[in-house]
C-alpha cells in the first residue's frame, strides 16, 4: 500500500513541476506581447499555416522554458515538423499551440496558449492533464488535471496565478461559436446551427478556439463547432495540440465532446503527429442535438 502511495505521491511532484514551468513559459509569452511582432513570416508550420512572427517566437519560449523540465520527455509543437526530444529516462510528453489564434493576433483580440501533457507518448488514452491560457485584458490559466473538475486562475498584482473558481459547464447553454465558413459546411450541419439559431441562440465566434471555448466554459453552456468542409473533410483544428487538451478540460467540466459521430472524441485514435478532426464541444443538450441531427444524415 506504501508504495502504491508513493508512485502516487511521485507522479503527482512530477505534474506540479511541469505546471510549474508551463505557468513560467505563459509569463514569458505574455510579457513579450506588450511589444510584439505583429507581423506574417515568410515560412509556414508543418500544417501549412504561414506563420506570424510571434507564432515562432512563442514556440521558442516554451521550448527554451519546458525544456529545463527535467520531468518531460519530449515536446511536440503545432509549430515542429517533428516531436524534439528532452529527457529519455522521462515519461510526459507535452503537446502545444504556442499561440492558438494568431489570426487575431494584429487586431488584439484575446488568443491563447494550450497545453496537452499526455503519458509516454500522445494519444486520447494517454492525456493526464490539459491547460490553456487566455492572453488579453487580463492573464488567466485554466489548469484540469485528471478526474478533476477545471480551475481557473488569474495573474495578480504579485505576479502570482490565484485561483478564482471552478468551471463548470451546464445541461443547456445559450452561446453558438460556429467555424469554418459556411458557404463549405454540408446541409446537415448548416440545417443544424440554423436550428440552434432558431431557438434563441446568440452568436459568439471570433476564429480563435480557445476564447471561444473559454467563454462557454465560464458562462456555463454553449456549443464550439468546427465541422468538416469540402475544403477540410477530415477537420482543421489539430488532435493533440488543441482539440484533446480542449476536450479534456470540457468533459471534465461536465460538458460533452463529439466528433459528430461517436460519443466523445477519446473514443478516437491517430496515428499522424499533425492529425486533424471535426470537432464539437458544448453542453449536453447541444451535443445530443448535434449527433441526432447526423446520424439522421445517414
Amino acid at each position: 500500500m506504501k508504495a502504491k502511495y508513493d508512485k502516487i505521491n511521485q507522479k503527482g511532484q512530477q505534474m506540479q513541476e511541469i505546471l510549474k514551468h508551463i505557468k513560467k513559459a505563459v509569463l514569458a509569452i505574455s510579457n513579450e506581447m506588450k511589444f510584439p511582432d505583429t507581423g506574417y513570416q515568410n515560412s509556414q508550420n508543418a500544417t501549412g499555416d504561414t506563420q506570424l512572427g510571434f507564432d515562432i517566437k512563442s514556440d521558442e519560449l516554451i521550448t527554451r522554458i519546458l525544456g529545463q523540465c527535467s520531468e518531460i520527455k519530449a515536446l511536440i509543437s503545432e509549430e515542429k515538423s517533428d516531436i524534439y526530444e528532452l529527457n529519455s529516462g522521462a515519461k510526459y510528453v507535452v503537446a502545444y499551440d504556442p499561440l492558438d489564434g494568431s489570426s487575431l493576433f494584429d487586431v488584439n483580440f484575446a488568443v491563447g496558449s494550450i497545453f496537452g501533457i499526455y503519458e509516454n507518448e500522445a494519444s486520447a488514452r494517454n492525456l493526464k492533464a490539459a491547460v490553456y491560457s487566455i492572453y488579453s485584458a487580463r492573464l488567466e490559466l485554466i489548469i484540469c488535471e485528471q478526474k478533476s473538475v477545471p480551475k481557473l486562475y488569474r495573474l495578480n498584482q504579485n505576479g502570482e496565478f490565484v485561483l478564482v473558481k471552478e468551471l463548470k459547464i451546464g445541461e443547456k447553454g445559450k452561446i453558438n461559436a460556429c467555424g469554418g465558413t459556411q458557404k463549405e459546411w454540408s446541409p446537415t450541419h448548416a440545417n443544424f446551427i440554423k436550428s440552434l439559431f432558431d431557438e434563441g441562440y446568440r452568436l459568439r465566434y471570433s476564429g480563435a478556439m480557445v476564447s471561444d471555448i473559454h467563454q462557454i466554459l465560464c458562462k456555463g453552456g454553449g456549443l464550439f463547432s468546427y465541422p468538416a468542409t469540402t475544403k477540410a473533410p477530415q477537420g482543421k483544428l489539430r488532435v493533440f495540440f488543441e482539440v484533446l487538451p480542449m476536450a479534456f478540460i470540457v468533459e471534465n467540466a461536465g460538458g460533452k465532446t463529439t466528433d459528430g459521430t461517436h460519443d466523445t472524441l477519446f473514443e478516437l485514435e491517430f496515428n499522424a503527429l499533425h492529425a486533424t478532426t471535426p470537432c464539437f464541444f458544448g453542453s449536453a443538450y447541444e451535443i445530443n442535438k448535434l449527433l441526432s441531427a447526423y446520424k439522421g444524415e445517414k
